[in-house]
């Protein structure tokens, strides 16, 4: 596994050489550049996880390279300014540009490493908290105390040791990503990235770009798999890829490395891969719809998560760490569900697993008065789910009627599900279901759905 990997760019020898000494011996990996064309090309090179930028230099001020590389994507990781002629207004500009701090030089040699260690701390927590919002995961450890549970943990713990890549197979809700978090959290990897990826939201067409990056008139847009170089890269529903995107990804896991659209050097990378899938992959082999050495690479350690009707009796523990979430995190109101309506539940087939359940907490906090959550409660928002054809996707819709106007219903009950689990925020929406969002506004208003209701 890489340590994590700094840019120091500084004109003076002394300065340069001193700085990578001292980082080198705390453990980190050290490039350095001695002016403004040198960072570009170590740029191109290889994603740094944090640059220390000198202001005044020879060819270009550090000021000006700060401008050019937030603009875009935005800056590629944390950038520390140092400077022994530095103002007030420089130090302005500079975190108006989203530097993360300036040290003045002569450099504090103690306070340097603690910039450093606070400037990648806080990178690598903004960057969990990004993904955490975007698919509402609260936690890292699964839930539950059932025998089943328990076992899981443990084997998930056993394969972290190891830097081995996995593919995690179960059904939509049942808790993949949270146990493919619960690995990258217990290996060694934990310090380092864990960039998620849903294959199937991926725009048509945009997969190299979206993976690999591209390098354009002296931009650089770093891929999925340079943001999650060290780390760990979760694939969601692997087997939703088209098989030149699969061929494209098999090529960079056998080399190591892949060239960026429009790029002409090669980049390396190091990193665990962790795969899930609904689909049974050695099926899809066989039907040649997945690649075999791509799923060869994946297969390494087999994983499989298993539906919450198998582990029933983890339910009253997964309702009671939903209410506190919701009270904690949304400030809903406190409630606690009743004995029966617990028995309800715990005798439930939960087609749609831990996600449906966390849909019917929430709903329940929303709608419900009183601090008991009784079986009529329960009974009632389950009812109301299944008409609107939220629950599993295909409740509430007729079959005795023609194939378009069942297209149609089922249509509108899935974006209605999408929007509402999105707040009504189109943008996100677009990104979850793989659609341009332009044309998902078509569609919204095709279908009768009015979004400004939804927010």
């Amino acid at each position: 596994m890489s340590s994590p990997y700094i840019l120091v760019v500084d004109d003076e020898p002394d300065i340069r050489e001193l700085v990578r000494d001292i980082l080198e011996d705390e453990g980190y990996s050290v490039t350095t550049a001695e002016n403004g064309e040198a960072a570009r090309a170590a740029l191109r090179e290889r994603r740094p996880d944090l640059i220390l930028l000198d202001i005044w230099m020879p060819d270009i001020d550090g000021i000006s390279l700060l401008k050019e590389w937030s603009e875009g994507d935005g800056l590629p990781c944390p950038v520390i300014i140092m400077s022994g002629h530095g103002t007030v207004e420089t130090a302005v500009e500079a975190t108006r540009l989203g530097a993360y701090d300036f040290l003045e030089k002569p450099l504090s040699l103690a306070k340097l490493l603690l910039t450093v260690e606070r400037a990648l701390e806080a990178e690598r927590l903004a960057q969990e908290n990004v993904g955490l919002r975007r698919h509402a995961q609260p936690v890292v450890e699964p839930v539950g105390h059932s025998q089943v549970m328990q076992r899981l943990r443990e084997q998930v713990k056993r394969i972290a040791q190891h830097d081995t890549w996995v593919l995690i197979s179960g059904e939509p809700g049942s808790g993949r990503e949270t146990f493919a978090r619960y690995l990258h959290a217990h290996s060694s990897r934990r310090e380092r990235p864990f960039v998620d990826v849903s294959v199937g939201a991926t725009p048509e067409g945009n997969f190299a770009l979206e993976f690999f990056g591209s390098e354009r008139d002296g931009k650089i847009h770093y891929g999925r798999l340079e943001q999650a170089n060290g780390g760990t890269l979760f694939l969601d529903e692997v087997a939703d890829m088209d098989l030149a995107a699969q061929a494209q990804l098999a090529g960079a896991f056998e080399t190591g490395e892949f060239l960026r659209v429009g790029g002409t050097e090669p980049v390396k990378i190091d990193i665990r891969v962790v795969a899930a899938t609904q689909k049974d992959l050695r099926a899809e082999v066989d039907a040649g719809r997945f690649r075999e050495d791509l799923f060869y690479h994946l297969n390494v350690v087999p994983l499989e998560v298993p539906p919450l009707r198998e582990h029933r009796e983890d339910v009253p523990e997964l309702l009671n760490f939903y209410v506190d979430y919701f009270v904690t995190h949304e400030k809903m109101p406190w409630r606690h569900f009743s004995v029966a309506a617990q028995n309800f539940l715990r005798n439930y087939d939960w087609p749609g697993n831990i996600l449906e359940l966390r849909n019917l907490v929430q709903r329940l906090l929303i709608l419900g008065a009183g601090e008991e959550i009784s079986l009529e409660d329960v009974q009632a928002v389950m009812g109301s789910m299944r008409r609107s054809g939220v629950q599993s996707g295909v409740h509430g819709i007729s079959f005795d009627q023609p194939l378009r106007k069942a297209r149609e219903d089922f249509e509108r009950a899935y974006l209605e599900y999408q929007l509402d689990k999105y707040g009504g925020n189109v943008s996100r929406m677009a990104r979850e279901v793989g659609m341009e969002r332009t044309h998902l506004y078509r569609k919204l208003r095709g279908v009768g759905i009015e979004i400004k209701d939804r927010r």
